[in-house]
């Protein structure tokens, strides 16, 4: 049997998985790299760590699937967007990269020159000028990395978002290209002509020449070329070494940012089809078809995948904490001793109480794109305890995503009967039933949450030959629970309502 090998590189690990011809997905090794956070509301990724993570991942995938050796048809690599790395034409990075829940060039977006072209950006690349994207990250390094301006002018350094360096690492520095669902996100993009922009080139100081080639998501990104050499002063062993030099010749054939990949693994893959993914952040979808829909409330138009010249687009909207409200009730206010504690403790109680938690931890997204606000708990009494507080912070998460579907149905007049949900907070039955309640339509989870590598091994699988289509990937997927709504839409008025309150609160204390 043919496997397609899964690559899925997230903010907090590396992940990788065989999809095999019938479409089932299996493996799941994980490997965990370092967060660095070098300054309040900066975060940092080591990039030689996370080439490295991707390696070990593949090496504990054959471990575990000694019958994949030698089998693999074709690569599909999906990637957390936006974060920006410089390296060097040799591949090694030149800083830390920064990551995308990164807020440190705010003041680079209020800068005049850059604000005057706000709705220029906007209207070319479909995006908010906001330190979420890659071209203020970009303007950021040139300006403080030491010698990186001369380098990059001479053509001696690269900026890539992380599918870029790692297809240049993985080809042994011969191909550096990026899909267009990544370089729409680039702020550099034209979303349209599907090429960068110059203006925005010039407006940001990138050249051209620094960039990935873009490319279709469905296309040819070349051979893997793993140096025996490298491996071994990496640390590898010599039996990782041997079966990580058996994928040497099999070619990359899919890439696809992360959310666009959980679109396709979802099989919404029509217009108007949408999906949740609760991760770290929490990211809605709306697949927009061929033509791209640039929104009006805030939101973000981005391509999703292209295909033999065609281009699909989906309107997004991005929450930047999600999956990380509830590490921090357990790792920093020390509420809970595990995830799986929420549910016991939302379920212990009537309600919160009248509070709520909005998690501005780094700033909000979309619809406010406020980068300094900073996160808020309204409605304290003398009554409120552990289990209000566990309830206001998972509340919050389904209370920040009706909000942007809401707007996604005046942007396009398209009220969805259903959301396709995925991530690991969907384990949390009280979230998906809340969600459900508060967005009036049937939540559906998919069997596997792991619909982000799936996605990629679809992509991957579409241009080898393996499946026939973009269309014929959708009778591999798989509906698992369902949470039908059941909550009195004034209720549900009611309680948005206050969080919006709460919100606005939020924007106040920072000024906003």
């Amino acid at each position: 049997m043919n496997y397609i090998l899964c690559i899925d590189q997230g903010t907090t690990s590396t992940k990788a998985f065989l999809l095999d011809e019938q479409g089932h997905l299996s493996g799941g090794a994980h490997v965990p790299f370092e967060q660095h956070y070098p300054n309040p509301g900066w975060v940092e990724h080591d990039a030689e760590e996370i080439y490295v993570s991707v390696l070990k991942a593949i090496a504990k995938l054959f471990d575990a699937n000694p019958e994949a050796v030698g089998n693999i048809a074709a690569i599909g690599l999906t990637n957390q967007r936006e974060t920006t790395v410089a390296f060097s034409p040799d591949g090694t990075p030149l800083a830390n990269a920064i990551v995308w829940q990164c807020r440190r060039t705010t003041d680079i977006c209020r800068r005049p020159e850059i604000k005057s072209q706000e709705r220029r950006i906007s209207e070319i690349t479909g995006l908010k000028t906001d330190p979420y994207f890659s071209a203020t990250k970009m303007l950021w390094l040139l300006e403080n990395v030491p010698s990186l301006r001369e380098l990059v002018d001479s053509g001696k350094a690269y900026f890539g978002t992380i599918d870029g360096f790692l297809v240049y690492r993985l080809t042994g520095c011969k191909v550096f290209a990026s899909d267009y669902s990544n370089c729409s996100r680039t702020m550099l993009f034209d979303i349209t002509k599907k090429d960068y922009d110059d203006g925005l080139l010039e407006l940001f100081s990138v050249p051209r020449k620094a960039l990935a080639e873009p490319r279709e998501s469905c296309s040819d990104y070349g051979a893997v070329e793993i140096s025996e050499e490298k491996l071994a002063a990496a640390g590898f062993g010599s039996e990782d070494i041997k079966v990580l030099m058996s994928l040497n010749g099999v070619r990359i054939t899919g890439v696809i940012g992360d959310q666009p990949a959980a679109l396709l693994g979802q099989n919404a893959i029509h217009e108007g089809e949408s999906k949740t993914t609760y991760g770290t952040g929490s990211f809605t979808l709306m697949n927009l078809g061929t033509k791209p829909v640039f929104s009006k409330n805030g939101l973000l138009t981005s391509c999703a995948w292209s295909y033999k010249g065609v281009t699909s687009y989906a309107l997004e909207g991005s929450i930047f904490q999600a999956g990380s409200v509830i590490s921090w009730l357990k790792d920093e206010l020390h509420l809970i001793d595990s995830p799986a504690e929420c549910d016991k403790y939302c379920e212990s109680i009537k309600d919160t109480g009248g509070v709520y938690l909005v998690p501005a931890f780094t700033g909000l997204g979309a619809p406010y794109w406020k980068p300094d606000a900073r996160g808020i708990i309204t409605g304290l009494t003398r009554g409120t305890g552990r289990a209000e507080l566990i309830r206001a912070g998972v509340e919050s998460i389904a209370y920040q995503v009706t909000e942007l579907v809401n707007l996604m149905t005046d942007d396009t007049g398209i009220k969805a009967k259903q959301m396709k949900v995925d991530g690991g907070v969907c384990a949390s039955s009280f979230l998906m039933q809340l969600q459900a309640d508060l967005l009036g339509v049937t939540i559906t989870r998919a069997a596997s949450d792991e619909m982000t590598a799936m996605g990629a091994g679809f992509a991957s699988g579409v241009t080898c030959g393996i499946f026939e289509s973009v269309e014929d990937t959708g009778r591999f997927y798989v509906p698992g629970k369902k949470y039908d709504p059941d909550m009195p839409a004034f209720e549900v008025s009611r309680i948005m309502e206050g969080y919006k309150t709460a919100a606005r609160a939020a924007l106040t204390a920072t000024g906003g």
